[in-house]
């Protein structure tokens, strides 16, 4: 990511609920991450951040695990939707979190409780920045393609430059030092901040709202996630 976005990220205290950062090391020693997240739909034209994934396929020992077929993941309730397709009482609806539609083949991955936990605190962050529902999918749908919502510490030989943290920010483009973009709530706000210093974002496509600030070799990417996106901010708004 190229700009510097210092000048609008506001002081964010750390506090006991401030997530460590995952190393290979640490997301391998957690106790939910045995199965590496697999999306389950359609391939999409452009590929996805392949340091990460790289990365969280090393840590999460999709390498040792792959071979064994009777090894399934266990899919999160985030990840299925209303079964009526009517939101439940108070949550926004679908037409609030997709206004646009959705764009090319969707893929998903369940779940387990650290991602769980980021995508917490992702909505959370939306509510306090003041984006809304609307804001929280884009925000999740780009921590989905960006880390599949692990909070990644520095990955060394598989760390894309110095990108962290959920959103894998740059602490070399100006988001931050690396102790702040892998707190979450900061790394969340410096995002939705930045997003609202795109112009007319509320009427952009996911995608190109999540390009203008990420500025992705794969900018087509983040659409790719938009339904699962919008699963987790109506159960967790």
């Amino acid at each position: 990511m190229k700009a510097d976005f210092t000048r609008w990220l506001p002081a964010i205290a750390k506090d006991s609920y401030r997530k460590t950062a995952l190393s290979v090391a640490g997301v391998a020693a957690l106790g939910g991450l045995a199965l590496a997240p697999t999306a389950a739909a359609a391939p999409v034209t452009s590929g996805p951040h392949q340091g990460a994934v790289a990365a969280i396929d090393l840590a999460t020992g999709k390498a040792a695990t792959s071979a064994n077929q009777d090894e399934q993941p266990v899919e999160s309730g985030l990840t299925t939707g209303s079964a009526t397709g009517k939101p439940p009482a108070g949550k926004p609806s679908r037409a609030q979190l997709i206004p646009h539609g959705i764009e090319g083949a969707q893929s998903r991955v369940p779940l387990d409780d650290a991602q769980l936990a980021n995508a917490r605190a992702i909505v959370d962050a939306a509510r306090k920045t003041g984006v809304g529902d609307r804001g929280a999918v884009i925000g999740i749908a780009t921590s989905l393609q960006e880390s599949k919502l692990y909070n990644l510490g520095h990955l060394g030989a598989y760390n894309d430059h110095d990108s962290q943290g959920l959103f894998q920010q740059r602490p070399s483009s100006g988001w931050g030092t690396p102790d702040q973009i892998t707190d979450p709530e900061y790394a969340a706000t410096a995002f939705f901040t930045a997003l609202k210093n795109v112009g007319g974002w509320q009427d952009l496509p996911l995608t190109a709202a999540a390009q203008t600030v990420q500025v992705s070799a794969f900018p087509y990417a983040y659409a790719q996630w938009e339904e699962q996106a919008a699963d987790i901010v109506q159960q967790l708004w």
